[in-house]
């Protein structure tokens, strides 16, 4: 049985702005548009995978209408398997505005629906004990998906699946903290992996030192935590050592967008894990020099996309 990467999540169309040095009379700069592409979090790191050669497939949904299709039309053309994307006629497909200041970096205006409860009739693949999940963000965790998030997810613990959770919590959800925490926890205790940045676990515990974060809230449910601390610096966290990483900065010249960078970090870490054939039962006796390979390729990944316009790594020639 051929190993893959699977990936749950949310789809939208990122419609991208570059602010311009100088410009505007009253000294603001203006913004132009300069992109429209397909995206999401989790979305991003499997095109990534797909270009990458690595068999996968998608698990998600958009609307049946004609940003719907290219969406879907997009997962086809980087040989993702749809065979479980769904177009549903009740949904309207997302929409993002990313305003990206002079760094590359975003601020993001999102025009999107609630889901207000899991398509009904849906299938899940047959994970095995080769495969890999990738999943996060509010999708993983919101009221109307959570009976079919929850169902893969202990479909693909059954397995043996090495599963990433890729937190990605925004501040936009702040305010929902007391009903989501108990899903988010419940989310770490079905993962391999959880994954999240400094500025998530601000969101969640109002801390940024992963080596707290790691022992009071992640370690009794989940083994390995990596957070990124800050810009240029990794932390893996896992029951017998800490491992940290100093990663090289690009110059600012350099950086044409930061939209998909930790989503392409996903995606080379996890391509990593499949060239390797590393399994759950691997995970926890792997050594420093073992990290340190898959965190070179997910900041190989992420160094790409930073360099341009797309939210995933260049196609293959």
């Amino acid at each position: 049985m051929t190993s893959r990467i699977i990936g749950m999540g949310e789809t939208v169309m990122d419609i991208l702005f570059h602010r311009q040095e100088g410009g505007s009379p009253d000294g603001r700069s203006p913004y132009v548009p300069f992109a429209a592409v397909p995206g999401g979090s989790t979305f991003n790191s499997l095109i990534s995978v797909g270009r990458s050669g690595v068999p996968c497939l998608f698990m998600g949904y958009t609307g049946n209408n004609r940003v719907g299709q290219e969406i879907a039309d997009f997962l086809r053309e980087n040989d993702i398997s749809t065979e479980y994307f769904q177009m549903r006629e009740d949904e309207r497909a997302a929409l993002s505005l990313a305003y990206l200041d002079i760094n590359g970096d975003a601020d993001y205006t999102f025009y999107k629906e609630e889901p207000l409860a899991a398509a009904g009739g849906y299938s899940l693949p047959e994970f095995t004990d080769m495969d890999y999940m990738l999943y996060g963000s509010y999708y993983s965790v919101c009221c109307g998906l959570r009976p079919q998030v929850k169902d893969t997810l202990e479909a693909a613990h059954r397995a043996g699946t090495v599963i990433y959770y890729d937190v990605n919590l925004r501040k936009s959800h702040q305010h929902q903290l007391d009903e989501l925490m108990p899903r988010i926890m419940e989310n770490c205790a079905l993962s391999t992996i959880v994954r999240g940045s400094a500025d998530d676990f601000r969101v969640l515990f109002d801390c940024t030192d992963p080596e707290e974060i790691y022992r009071r809230h992640i370690a009794a449910l989940c083994p390995v935590f990596i957070c990124t601390a800050g810009a240029g610096h990794i932390i893996i966290c896992t029951p017998t050592a800490i491992h940290d990483f100093d990663v090289p900065l690009l110059p600012r010249e350099e950086i044409v967008s930061t939209v998909g960078a930790g989503d392409s970090f996903n995606a080379g870490f996890l391509c990593a894990m499949h060239s390797r054939g590393i399994r759950r039962r691997d995970i926890q006796g792997m050594d420093r020099e073992g990290w340190a390979a898959l965190v070179a390729r997910g900041t190989e990944y992420a160094s790409q996309v930073c360099r341009s316009r797309d939210n995933y790594i260049a196609r293959r020639r």
